[in-house]
């Protein structure tokens, strides 16, 4: 979450680290059989905005789209394998171009796998809001790039 919003991972460790002492100073306020992981996520992207705004900075995230691939599988063939590295390298340009409030969406549902209940929870926007900017976000990356098969 920090890393979406900052751009930089030194920033966005310190914003995680920032967030983590926040959110166990103020644990009190968690609501017990609410979920925790998009009460946390949103702390620590409140503390992720709260510095990239304070320095003035607009940084662009680099994310690794393959991560979730199984590591241990090796590619089928090196042609291929630099097919998948372009066609991701791609995606991830187009999404670096996509407007802040819909690259954070697409990046917590897709990258960070969230529900859209976990992204409206995390990014402290209705679940609708979720639904509409994602819809946007994929039909701008469509109409920039193709359908992609990730």
């Amino acid at each position: 979450m920090a890393y979406l919003v900052t751009g930089t991972a030194a920033e966005a460790e310190d914003a995680a680290q920032d967030g983590f002492v926040k959110a166990y100073l103020h644990i009190r306020r968690y609501r017990p059989g609410a979920p925790f992981r998009p009460w946390l996520l949103k702390i620590i992207g409140n503390e992720a905005r709260n510095r990239k705004r304070s320095e003035g900075r607009r940084a662009i995230y680099e994310t690794r789209v393959g991560s979730h691939r199984d590591a241990a599988t090796p590619p089928v063939d090196p042609e291929a394998a630099a097919e998948r590295f372009d066609m991701d390298r791609r995606l991830v340009d187009a999404v670096n171009r996509l407007p802040e409030k819909e690259r954070l969406v697409i990046g917590l549902r897709y990258f960070l796998e969230l529900s859209e209940e976990e992204t409206a929870e995390a990014a402290g926007i209705p679940r609708g809001t979720v639904k509409s900017r994602v819809s946007r976000a994929l039909g701008r990356l469509r109409s920039e790039i193709g359908e992609l098969d990730v």
